[in-house]
């Protein structure tokens, strides 16, 4: 009774906290707290280097890539419109564009410069961090097949000097004893795109014969 009472009201506890929008979950293992701090250290440290000026040319492209900024600018080209077509003219006053509208022409190539060249430069550095983080993870790759292949050379000879295991040849382990060559993988992979990719074009370059029927031959005889 008393541990069905206890637990009544954290049930409660637990529904009312779920129930605010929040979710409880348990504390992460340091190892992946550890990765995580990591990470957000490398964007933060991406951040900082970034000159002000060119934060605000991103913020002011960020803002571009919203709707809102697609429902302003359909607003404003609305009402300049109506105002030079509608509002000027009954109030006797000069349009300052008129229809076709050049002026307004004009402001719309220039801002679709500005634009274009912003998310250009956004898309620059975004290039450039991709750039980093293929290399990291590049350098991550090679280093933990080298640590792979060194714990299996580790294991293999534990393995022979052992005397309760059998010590038999293992081809397999032998081979993966030794860290693979980045080069000669990378020269291996692009001969073999280029032979399929050869076989490829020569099979659809090159028509297939086309079988004739005897009975057409003959009859174009005749």
């Amino acid at each position: 009774m008393d541990k069905l009472g206890s637990q009544k009201p954290i049930a409660e506890s637990a529904e009312a906290y779920i129930g605010r929008g929040a979710i409880p979950t348990a504390p992460l293992p340091d190892p992946i707290a550890k990765n995580i701090d990591t990470i957000v250290a490398l964007h933060t440290r991406a951040e900082r280097d970034v000159p002000r000026h060119q934060r605000l040319v991103e913020t002011i492209t960020a803002f571009c890539g919203r709707p809102a900024f697609l429902y302003s600018l359909i607003l404003v080209i609305s009402l300049w419109m109506l105002l030079n077509t509608l509002l000027l003219p009954r109030l006797g006053v000069a349009t300052v564009d008129p229809p076709p509208f050049e002026w307004l022409e004009w402001l719309i190539d220039f801002g679709s410069l500005l634009i274009t060249t912003g998310v250009l430069i956004r898309q620059t550095r975004q290039d450039q961090l991709a750039e980093q983080r293929a290399q990291l993870m590049l350098q991550l790759n090679l280093l933990s097949e080298q640590k792979i292949a060194k714990l299996i050379a580790l294991v293999e000879e534990l393995r022979n000097d052992l005397p309760i295991v059998e010590n038999r040849r293992d081809p397999e382990a032998e081979v993966m004893q030794q860290a693979a060559d980045p080069h000669l993988v990378l020269d291996v992979l692009q001969e073999n795109l280029s032979r399929e990719l050869s076989e490829f074009q020569r099979s659809t370059s090159v028509p297939h014969a086309v079988d004739v029927p005897e009975s057409s031959k003959d009859t174009r005889l005749g």
